[in-house]
């Protein structure tokens, strides 16, 4: 079968299965979610076992050890997948509720009922457990989904995506609401953006380039997330052990994902007392420290940055870092250089934290607090299907609520229009 026949073929059985989805009850919902997480733990040998094709063909290729930690499937990593369905199961079914009823002074009551948005299409890269969350999210927001992972993680998600078909049969859900393009030819991503009467939405999940390649290439409407260049801005005000171990955790604790902080902003006042403190400790982690004169001048380890490190998403052990003067100054080079994914600010004065959260504009805000957090099962959404850093249809991790929309419906009791 041709390549454009095979994708359409895949796109076409979601869009036809997607109208059972859409009605299907919530018992029949979260007792298949249930079933998808039991299978997951229960072939999680074999899960690993083709994982550990993907990871040597990634070794072999030279990925770094970052993009190696995104795509290994561990059992902690199985068993969060499968806690994460579970999550799904137990959150609200989103579909069928009608808000905001008004009454009309000709007595129609008009209100808002949530819908499905019908088939999504997820495109990703490395991080395989995106295939066992993403189909979670959609089936439990009444949505078919057709995947399509990077040859990277193919293996990984033939065998995720086979546990995962054996229990929505079993589970009554209906053959085709979960596709997986198992092709690795890079055709079959140009293939299924042009199929806009079989797929609603595009999401794609990964590096920047690979984001704005679908962007260029769709005539499907896009949610975007481009990258992650998250920031911590440690003010005057803050508490210097807080102040540490935030900028530490949000750093190392897992550096090749997009909510780890890539630049970490530093008030003048307290800078030469708080800038040997979080070196000692990157130091002792292996983070280069890239940073300005001012940085430089007090860390002597520290490279000195070049511009295009304040926009760059590292993804790895390297941390760009600047002094500024003051709350305005950390907002300057948010607004000039953020991707509006994430910031946080370290304070313990209430007007600067409360001006932070108020001004800055990315999809989180945070104050004293990692932007590790920045996730959808830690917002208990249960899982996320993404990050939006655009504002249409969503803003921010991308749970069950924002997998639907809203149609108008009316109740009447045979009034006609003069």
């Amino acid at each position: 079968m041709a390549l454009k026949d095979e994708v359409l073929e895949v796109a076409t059985k979601a869009r036809s299965a997607s109208f059972e989805v859409a009605n299907l009850s919530s018992g029949v919902k979260n007792g298949a979610l249930e079933l998808m997480a039991v299978g997951l733990l229960e072939n999680a040998d074999t899960l690993k076992s083709e994982n550990a094709k993907d990871l040597a063909r990634a070794r072999e290729k030279g990925l770094t050890d970052a993009m190696i930690n995104r795509l290994t499937l561990s059992d902690k990593v199985i068993a969060s997948m499968a806690a994460g369905l579970r999550e799904v199961a137990a959150l609200p079914d989103p579909v069928g509720t009608v808000t905001d009823v008004k009454v009309r002074p000709n007595g129609l009551r008009v209100g808002r009922m949530s819908i499905p948005l019908g088939v999504i299409g997820i495109i990703y890269e490395s991080r395989p457990n995106v295939t066992a969350d993403a189909a979670g999210l959609c089936l439990k927001s009444g949505n078919a989904v057709v995947l399509r992972g990077g040859s990277e993680s193919i293996d990984s998600n033939r065998a995720i995506a086979k546990v995962l078909a054996t229990a929505c049969k079993k589970g009554g859900v209906p053959e085709g609401a979960i596709q997986v393009i198992t092709t690795t030819d890079r055709d079959a991503v140009l293939e299924m953006l042009k199929l806009e009467e079989q797929i609603d939405i595009i999401i794609p999940r990964g590096g920047e380039g690979l984001i704005r390649f679908v962007v260029e290439n769709s005539k499907i409407p896009v949610i975007k997330h481009y990258k992650g260049v998250c920031h911590v801005y440690v003010d005057g005000d803050a508490d210097m052990e807080k102040a540490v171990n935030i900028a530490y955790n949000a750093k190392v604790q897992r550096p090749g994902v997009c909510n780890s902080m890539e630049t970490l902003l530093v008030h003048s006042a307290i800078a030469e007392k708080f800038l040997p403190l979080i070196a000692a400790e990157y130091a002792g982690a292996g983070v280069e420290v890239r940073g300005c004169a001012r940085t430089c001048a007090i860390v002597a380890e520290a490279k000195k940055a070049v511009d295009s490190d304040w926009a760059e998403e590292f993804l790895d052990l390297i941390i760009a870092v600047k002094v500024v003067d003051g709350l305005d100054g950390a907002k300057a080079h948010i607004e000039r250089y953020g991707s509006l994914h994430t910031e946080s600010i370290v304070t313990e004065n209430y007007t600067n934290a409360e001006r932070f959260i108020r001004e800055v504009n990315s999809s989180s805000v945070m104050v004293n607090a990692s932007t590790r957090f920045a996730d959808g099962f830690e917002y208990g959404l249960g899982a996320e299907i993404g990050i939006s850093t655009t504002k249409l249809h969503a803003y921010g991790p991308m749970g069950l609520n924002e997998l639907t929309t809203k149609k108008f419906v009316v109740y009447g009791d045979g009034q006609i229009r003069e």
